[in-house]
Parts: structure tokens; C-alpha cells; sequence
């Protein structure tokens, strides 16, 4: 019998489920650092609390995802399904349901969608600079002889615009600037390219252009440096790359943007068709003009010889003369005459400066003051007389009844206190004090009453 002691069970570790995917979850975090992962976009959610929530998946996988507030307040651009972006974020397990998950703390277009964004802020960029202003673009020529092409000799718009400039004027001559409208060094070349054409100064205007293409195929128009080469370039510049909903960089400074190539042809040269259709109108007209005018020229000849015939100059010539005769006899009289007349006014002059001598102007003032004196003395006492007499009745009458004249005959006046005159006995009482007015001065006396004979 083996007496070798049995072990004692070992004890087991049980967890909770919130245990485990705490356990997890520190797992999960420790094992990983901040990664970058790029996916496309779907289930993309946006509550109200302002987090972000979406699935990031590829053709084989997908994982849920979390951007939290006010972390996806700084997104410059609003997520969408199907939007491939790529993403900055750390793995973690979301405990409540163990779900594996991505915390997001920034995001950004992926491919296509951050070459836009990169399309944009440049725009935006060059647009405040100025490069953009419509009064900073010249005027194209408008019939060019010679146009420099900046394009790719082997592409399909080297053709398309040669066809449509052969057609509508053929006259003018076409340089192909050889250059690479795709690629990494595509840029550099069109603008040593651009820089060349600029210095030589041959041409009138150049056309930089290429077929449609991709984003990507035709980003090397959105080169910031050759932007800038457009701007400086001393010859006019028209920008033509792409389909007509294809813009570039260079198409917002060029001098003219055309939507396709063919375009941009028809936009360079007049229709020569039409300028010989235009010429032979503009011949008619002048014909026409210069027949009018003749015919009017001619009238007016006719007009003038029939008012030359009519007006006779010999004759009128004849009648100026005769007036030119007499204005030079009056002429030649003139001093004489003048002379006489002022000999004649000098003389009348002195007779009225004589007649005005102080002398007899005085003497002539003396009598007539003379005579003014009597006239005056005369009127003076004729004037008197009547008055004087007036006022000898008037004094008469006035003496007549002067209370003078009763004080001369013995009579007198008693006034009371207050030198008014007495008229009865009432107004004196006993022992007032009256004033008996005389012919020759005045007396008083005191009242005793009235007057009873004794």
C-alpha cells in the first residue's frame, strides 16, 4: 500500500464577468501603444452628448470605434458612411459588454479625401494672398501668331486642340512645350518649362493643358511653387486641365480657364470663317459709305458752283470797292472836320467859362438879394398889421372882464383859508382867518359871522 500522502486539491480562481474584462482590458492597453489604423467608415453615429461613435472595417474585418467629446468637436470635416479616413487612437475593451474597441483621439481623410483637404487649404491660402483677383488677369491677344503648348506630346489633348485650331485658323502657328502632366517631378518640369517660355518671348500666350484624369492624376497642377510660376510668368497664361468639372490650383490663377482642351482652342483663335465672313461685311459697308459719301460730296460741288453763279462776285466785288472808296474819303476828311468841330466847341465853352466869372456872378447875386429884401420887408409888414389889430380888440375885451378892472372901480375879493373865493357866508364860520384881495394890494380879517346890517 503506497503511503505517500495524496496532495490537497488546488483552489480555482473564478472570476466575474466585470473582473475578467477589467483583467482584459489592462491586458489590452498595457500590450499596445497609441497606433495608426486607416479603414472605411461605417455605422457612424453622433448623439446628442456629442461623442462619436462608428465602425472602422476593411474587406475582412471590422471594429467598433469611440471619439469622444471635445475630442470630435475638432474635426475639420463631418464623417460618412463609407468615408476611408485614418485614424490615431488606442486599443481598450469596452467593460459593460466586453466588446474590443478603438479610442480615437484624431482623424483625418485617408487617399483622396486629404489630397481635397490639402486642395482646399491651399486655395484658401493663395485666394487671401491675391493670386486669384480678376484684376490681377490680362487680357488674352486676340488673334495670337504664335501659341506655346505646355502638354505631354503623346497625349490625347495635343490632338484635340491641334484639330480644333487647324480648323478655326490655320494660320497660326503651334510650339509644343513637351512637359509630363503626371508624377512626382511633374510640377518641377512644367514650371522650368514655364519659366523657359517665359524668358524666350516668343510666344503670345501659352496653353497648359491635359486630358481628365483622377484627383491624384492631376495633382501635380495643385503645386503651390507652380501656382506661383503661373502668377510671375510675363506671357498669358490659359490653364485648361481635365473635364469641365475638374478645377485646379492652376486654373483659379491663370489669366483664363477653359473647361476642356477643345475649349481652350475655341477660347485662343477667333473662326477664321467667320472673320472672312466678318471682313467681306465690313468691305460691303465701307463701299457703301464711301459711295454715299462721294454722291454727298459731289451734291455739295453742285450746290456750291449754282450759289457761286447765283451770288455774282464780280458785281459784289464792284459794290464793296464803291464802299471801300467812300470809307477812305471820309478817312481822309475825318481830321480836317474833326478839327473844326473842336475849335467851335472850344469857343462855346469860353463863352459859358465867361459867363461864369465870379465877378458877374456876384453882382448878379447881389441884386437879386436886394430885391429878395424888400420883397420880404414888404410881405413882413403887410403880414403884421392885421395881427396887431386882432390882438388890440382881444386885449380891449379881455380888460373889460379882468376882475382887475372891478378891484380898480372899489371892489375886492375875499378868499378863504384855502385862497378860494367866497361866494357865501357859510364857507367863512366864526374866526376864520380871510384875505381881502384889493384894487392895490390885500388885507385880512376875521369872520364874525354872517352879515346882519348893524
Amino acid at each position: 500500500m503506497d503511503s505517500t500522502p495524496t496532495p490537497a486539491p488546488r483552489e480555482r480562481a473564478i472570476l466575474t464577468p466585470s473582473a475578467l474584462n477589467a483583467l482584459a482590458r489592462s491586458l489590452v492597453e498595457g500590450a499596445f501603444p497609441l497606433v495608426w489604423v486607416e479603414g472605411e467608415l461605417s455605422n457612424v453615429s453622433r448623439p446628442v452628448s456629442g461623442h462619436l461613435y462608428f465602425t472602422l472595417k476593411d474587406a475582412a474585418a471590422q471594429v467598433r470605434a469611440a471619439m469622444f467629446k471635445p475630442r470630435s468637436t475638432y474635426l475639420r470635416f463631418r464623417p460618412t458612411d463609407g468615408q476611408r479616413v485614418l485614424v490615431r487612437c488606442r486599443v481598450s475593451l469596452y467593460e459593460t459588454r466586453g466588446e474590443f474597441q478603438l479610442i480615437v483621439d484624431h482623424m483625418e481623410e485617408a487617399g483622396e479625401g486629404a489630397l481635397r483637404r490639402q486642395f482646399e487649404a491651399l486655395k484658401a491660402q493663395l485666394a487671401a494672398e491675391g493670386l486669384f483677383d480678376a484684376d490681377r488677369k490680362r487680357d488674352l491677344p486676340a488673334l495670337p501668331r504664335r501659341i506655346g503648348m505646355l502638354t505631354s506630346p503623346t497625349g490625347a489633348a495635343v490632338r484635340d486642340v491641334l484639330t480644333v485650331l487647324r480648323r478655326r485658323m490655320p494660320l497660326v502657328e503651334v510650339e509644343i512645350l513637351p512637359v509630363p502632366v503626371q508624377g512626382d517631378t511633374a510640377a518641377a518640369q512644367i514650371r522650368a518649362m514655364l519659366d523657359a517660355a517665359g524668358r524666350a518671348g516668343r510666344h503670345d500666350v501659352l496653353l497648359l493643358t491635359r486630358g481628365g484624369g483622377s484627383l491624384e492624376d492631376l495633382w501635380c497642377f495643385n503645386d503651390e511653387a507652380l501656382a506661383r510660376a503661373i502668377a510671375a510668368c510675363p506671357v498669358p497664361v490659359v490653364s485648361a486641365v481635365g473635364h469641365e468639372v475638374d478645377f485646379t490650383i492652376a486654373d483659379f490663377v491663370a489669366d483664363l480657364r477653359a473647361p476642356t482642351p477643345s475649349a481652350a482652342a475655341e477660347l485662343l483663335v477667333p473662326d477664321a470663317a467667320e472673320l472672312t465672313r466678318e471682313l467681306i461685311r465690313r468691305s460691303d459697308r465701307a463701299s457703301a459709305a464711301l459711295e454715299r459719301r462721294l454722291r454727298g460730296l459731289a451734291q455739295r460741288t453742285d450746290l456750291a458752283h449754282a450759289r457761286l453763279s447765283t451770288a455774282q462776285p464780280a458785281r459784289r466785288l464792284a459794290v464793296l470797292r464803291g464802299r471801300l472808296e467812300a470809307a477812305s474819303a471820309r478817312l481822309a476828311r475825318a481830321p480836317q472836320e474833326r478839327l473844326r468841330a473842336a475849335v467851335s466847341r472850344t469857343v462855346l465853352l469860353r463863352a459859358r467859362l465867361d459867363g461864369q466869372h465870379p465877378k458877374i456872378r456876384l453882382a448878379r447875386a447881389g441884386q437879386s438879394l436886394d430885391t429878395l429884401r424888400q420883397r420880404l420887408l414888404s410881405r413882413i409888414a403887410g403880414g403884421l398889421e392885421p395881427p396887431a389889430r386882432r390882438l388890440a380888440g382881444l386885449a380891449r375885451a379881455l380888460n373889460a372882464v379882468s376882475p382887475l378892472a372891478t378891484l380898480a372901480r372899489g371892489y375886492a375879493i375875499a378868499r378863504g383859508p384855502d385862497g378860494r373865493p367866497l361866494r357865501s357866508p357859510e364857507q367863512a364860520p366864526v374866526g376864520t382867518t380871510l384875505r381881502i384881495d384889493l384894487a392895490e394890494g390885500a388885507i385880512t380879517a376875521e369872520s364874525r359871522g354872517p352879515w346882519t346890517g348893524n
